[in-house]
């Protein structure tokens, strides 16, 4: 093709090389009919050659161009439609987690709450046991000192009233009075 282009060149340039070579003065502003001719003609030519050779693949290039670009649009346009949506589904699902969360954050709170309650009410039943328990141990030790002190007190006087009267009377007999006289006696403490 380029060859052909050069040779119509050339072929334009024909008349003005002729008439520079016969040593004319050639004025180009000046119109020529032969050279009119000639470049209307050579203009014709190259304008068959450009349209079968040049600008179809020119258009069809052009075209094919221009249909991988719309291509490249519309799938660009349907990814952007896919991640829309692929963004949409993603903003749910995250929507739904976050909700799930704190469901199981305030069902977490619930259940420590109910611990927490259950946990106090066991404590103070344990202590209240506790302290009934502490109270039954301390009622049983006093029992058991006002009964130790008592007889303490009847051996003490047994012995000091030996001692006063000068002679051992009855052991069993003695016991049995002493033990009756501290009983009229209210116990003190109750």
């Amino acid at each position: 093709m380029f060859r052909t282009i050069v040779a119509l060149g050339s072929l334009a340039l024909t008349p003005t090389l002729a008439l520079a070579a016969e040593g004319e003065k050639t004025n180009l502003l000046m119109p020529a009919g032969g050279l009119m001719f000639w470049t209307l003609v050579i203009f014709v030519l190259l304008m068959v050659v450009l349209t079968k050779f040049a600008y179809k693949p020119l258009l069809e290039a052009v075209e094919a161009r221009e249909a991988a670009l719309e291509a490249a649009i519309a799938k660009a346009q349907a990814d952007r439609e896919a991640a829309s949506k692929l963004l949409a589904d993603q903003q749910a699902a995250l929507d739904a987690a976050r909700a799930e969360a704190q469901r199981f954050i305030a069902d977490g709170r619930a259940t420590a709450e109910k611990l927490k309650t259950s946990m106090l009410e066991e404590t103070k039943t344990q202590q209240q046991e506790m302290l009934d328990r502490a109270r039954r141990e301390l009622e049983s030790e006093k029992v058991r000192a006002i009964a130790e002190l008592r007889r303490e007190a009847v051996d003490l006087a047994l012995a000091g009233a030996g001692k006063v009267i000068g002679k051992n009377l009855d052991d069993a007999s003695n016991r049995k009075l002493v033990e009756e006289f501290l009983a009229s006696i209210p116990a003190q403490g109750r």
